[in-house]
């Protein structure tokens, strides 16, 4: 063979080579996008994820207490938790989950600056206080969320009926979700929710003695009212036995500043921070 001939088929065999080489690579490239693009396909045919709320587990406790949004509603205002204390024995406090009922609103406002200033009963405890649940209903002054569900309807009880009002399915609405995780992530011993305008103070589950001991600091009597389908006091008092109590404001107690409300039934819900202990009257 000629010189030039065997230069010349060295060459030619250097570009296949390189010609293989780049196929070789590209083909990796193209399978490798493949499943990739796989992977993005089946993770976007789950069905959507409950949300999370990990900011009372991740966020270090603050001795002052601090805020953090835990949610949002079905218009995308936010839920708000304040978090109290760094105790094991968990309370958790909510108003507004009607939105035409704001002045438990204001009062654990106030519950909260009170026990940020004076820290005596969080030594042993945590306080998680929720003080607008349904902020969609409180903008529209309606008891239900923006779709039209009564949240306090919402919930996965043993009781529950699904129908237009209280969700076609338990949880369906995101403020119930909320509270749903809040209380799977906080395992509360003991659980207080505000509320007008039957004025007494009702409960579910093993409640009764957390009720007399707050009947004691306020006005309103104990009534059991009793458990309402997919109510918060069935599913969390019946269903999953944790006390709680439902603290019935009257009904023109959203016309009264946080100082009143705070006089009115102030201690009622220091004694509920404090159970079983007791305060000082």
């Amino acid at each position: 063979m000629r010189p030039d001939a065997m230069i010349y088929s060295e060459n030619t065999q250097k570009k296949y080579f390189v010609r293989s080489q780049r196929a070789r690579l590209v083909l990796r490239f193209c399978v490798l996008l493949s499943v990739v693009g796989i992977v993005l396909c089946l993770a976007g045919c789950r069905a959507p994820a409950e949300p999370r709320i990990t900011g009372i587990e991740t966020r270090p406790p603050m001795p002052a207490g601090y805020r953090v949004v835990v949610g949002r509603s079905v218009e995308n205002r936010p839920i708000e938790t304040v978090v109290l204390g760094t105790g094991s024995d968990v309370v958790l406090i909510m108003a507004t989950i009607h939105g035409s009922e704001p002045a438990g609103t204001a009062l654990v406002e106030y519950l909260s600056d009170h026990l940020s200033r004076d820290g005596s009963l969080l030594e042993r405890g945590r306080i998680v206080i929720v003080p607008v649940v349904n902020p969609d209903g409180m903008v529209l002054n309606s008891r239900f969320n923006a779709r039209g569900v009564d949240l306090n309807r919402n919930f996965s009880a043993d009781n529950r009926q699904n129908n237009r009002r209280n969700g076609m399915t338990a949880l369906s609405e995101p403020e119930a979700r909320v509270i749903f995780q809040l209380i799977s992530r906080c395992r509360p011993d003991r659980i207080v929710t505000i509320h007008q305008p039957l004025s007494c103070i009702d409960y579910d589950g093993p409640a009764k003695a957390l009720a007399e001991r707050m009947a004691r600091y306020c006005d309103l009597p104990v009534r059991k009212v009793g458990a309402r389908p997919g109510s918060l006091g069935s599913f969390a008092g019946e269903t999953l036995g944790i006390p709680i109590v439902t603290l019935e404001l009257r009904k023109n107690d959203d016309e009264l500043a946080a100082q009143q409300l705070w006089d009115r039934y102030g201690r009622a819900l220091l004694a509920a921070v404090a159970f079983p202990g007791n305060i000082e009257r």
